[in-house]
């Protein structure tokens, strides 16, 4: 595995069914990519959270090419909210432009929004595992019997009311049963002041991915 030093990120843009949609990628070394989703749009959510962030840097120390953006309307991407809908097919390409640049093994990874987008629009080719960040389950509903055969570790704060570990106790085990899920204790959705743990378990959970390929 790559030594993951800094990489500085560059935009990076692709076409959608909205429109060219605007990412920064950060390019190393080697065929391993991640793509990284953000939260709700309509709640000021964007490529820029802090938690998205946080899970950058985390596969980058990895060695993966990471790449961000931001979903249909927000920021410099076109086109509009589409309630999750279009946003699953900006998900799509945004997986599909790393293939074109020739990465053959490409992660998700995504926060609160970001990650039920992962879920639902799971693209076919050259995915490897995916890791979510308080999936919102007790505010979106997740498909009834949803199955997430790549899906390899969930984190949400002790005290998420949108993320709630209870819950999440029950859903994983259905999405995945050899999924893990880590709770940060005496933490709510927006993860604030956990930094440092929310980046030492991804890089746990990026590690041990990188280790089955």
């Amino acid at each position: 595995m790559s030594s993951g030093k800094a990489c500085m990120e560059a935009d990076h843009y692709f076409t959608a069914g909205s429109g060219r949609l605007h990412g920064r990628l950060a390019r190393r070394p080697g065929d391993l990519a991640v793509v990284v989703t953000h939260p709700h749009p309509l709640y000021g959510g964007s490529m820029d959270n802090t938690v998205v962030g946080t899970i950058v840097d985390a596969y980058g120390r990895c060695g993966y090419t990471t790449l961000r953006f931001n979903f249909r309307g927000v920021g410099r991407s076109e086109g509009h909210f589409d309630d999750g809908r279009g946003e699953q097919e900006d998900l799509r390409q945004a997986v599909q432009s790393l293939v074109d640049l020739g990465f053959t093994r490409i992660d998700l990874s995504g926060y609160s929004f970001g990650s039920w987008v992962n879920a639902h629009a799971v693209p076919d080719h050259g995915l490897g595992a995916m890791t979510m960040v308080a999936p919102p389950a007790a505010f979106m509903d997740f498909q009834p019997g949803l199955r997430l055969p790549r899906l390899s570790l969930v984190i949400t704060g002790g005290r998420d009311d949108f993320a709630p570990a209870a819950l999440l106790q029950r859903l994983v085990p259905v999405w995945n049963a050899e999924a893990r899920l880590e709770v940060i204790e005496g933490v709510d959705h927006f993860m604030v002041g956990c930094d440092g743990e929310l980046m030492r378990r991804l890089v746990n959970g990026a590690a041990v991915a990188v280790a089955g390929v």
